[in-house]
């Protein structure tokens, strides 16, 4: 398995640092996402990894080796692209087995490396089928069975489900993260969907305008944002802002009194003059005080805006002040007891469950 790390990248284009100086480790056979919105690097990045730009600043190592210099096809990748670029020409089988083909390998072994790669993607009855015959799911299958049967030590995927509707990204995505841990293979990918990223990633790093803002595991980035763009990329996030009443209290409890008057308890360690914003996800709100008396329980006061029916989920978005509507998630409710538009409402959340939500990393 191939450990990959990027130190200290630095690429422009013309004025603009696309990649500004960015460093990262990607453990062996992890699959590694990185995630952010559109023209933050993620691309960019993932195309100096493949050698297909040259940075201006830094080095890629796979292992101990350093692959700067190191034409794109001798690094042994299999990359996905979010186009399929499948040959038409081709059969299922012809496209599979192009790489393979390219390196001169005997027929035979063409032959079982294609049939054990189209198994894999659970493709091997359609082998002899043309492109044309193909859904957009299966011709995404295509394209990662080519990737995967050279047998590379690392695959780079570049938002490769963003033309496939949402049932089949769900399909597909499962399939990837299976083939990924059945092969053990280290795994770079690209996506601007948060839901993408929780769902199939070890570790996830966040970027935005050529930086990476947090790396962890995708329950460490929904539960322990590090700043308010985390907070609102990964997930939903309920910021409120407000100051300190009482700084000085103990055990790291303190009083805050919020923008719109209401008083809570939080802990807010790190809280500069007073100062602060808080974030609550919308699960962390309930409709009832919550029964563990060890817990601090705010109150947040309001009116019910909307009410929409999510399987077992009802979404409620409530105003509790002019120009803040805040969003509470209400699993497996009382479906006879569904609060409409309109009605007043007393929403609840653990202090235990708010988090301390710095403008930008590292609290600046």
């Amino acid at each position: 398995m191939t450990r990959v790390r990027v130190q200290g990248i630095v690429k422009r284009f013309g004025d603009t640092a696309a990649i500004d100086g960015i460093s990262l480790d990607v453990r062996p056979g992890e699959l590694f996402t990185l995630v952010g919105p559109s023209g933050c690097g993620k691309t960019t990045l993932l195309r100096i990894i493949a050698g297909l730009l040259e940075q201006e600043v830094g080095s890629v190592l796979f292992n101990e080796d350093r692959v700067d210099e190191v034409p794109p096809y001798l690094r042994n990748i299999g990359v996905v692209f979010q186009s399929y670029a499948i040959f038409p020409h081709l059969t299922v089988a012809g496209n599979i087995a192009y790489g393979l083909k390219a390196r001169h390998l005997p027929a035979d072994e063409i032959a079982a490396k294609v049939a054990e790669a189209g198994r894999l993607v659970q493709l091997d009855a359609l082998l002899d089928r043309m492109p044309s015959q193909l859904s957009g799911g299966q011709q995404q299958r295509v394209v990662l069975a080519r990737a995967l049967v050279i047998e590379p030590q690392l695959l780079l995927m570049d938002e490769p489900l963003s033309n496939l509707d949402a049932k089949l990204r769900v399909q597909i995505r499962s399939l990837i993260r299976a083939v990924q841990r059945t092969l053990q293979i280290t795994t770079i990918y690209v996506t601007h969907d948060q839901e993408e990223a929780l769902a199939i990633s070890d570790t996830i790093a966040v970027m935005d305008r050529g930086r990476v803002l947090q790396v962890g595991k995708p329950w460490e980035l929904y539960l322990t944002p590090g700043s308010r763009f985390v907070a609102d990329f990964i997930g939903t996030m309920n910021v409120f802002h407000g100051h300190l009443e009482a700084p000085e209290a103990a055990a790291g409890w303190h009083q805050m009194v919020t923008s719109f008057g209401q008083r809570w308890q939080v802990r807010a360690t790190g809280a500069s003059d007073g100062q602060l914003s808080v974030g609550v996800r919308p699960e962390s709100l309930a409709l009832e005080r919550g029964a563990n008396s060890d817990d601090a329980w705010n109150p947040l006061t309001g009116t019910v805006v909307e009410a929409a029916y999510l399987r077992a989920i009802v979404r409620y978005q409530v105003r509790v002040a002019e120009g803040l509507t805040v969003t509470a998630d209400i699993h497996n409710p009382d479906f006879g007891a569904i609060r409409a538009v309109g009605d007043p409402v007393t929403l609840w959340f653990s202090a235990n469950r708010a988090v301390l939500l710095p403008d930008r990393p590292g609290g600046a």
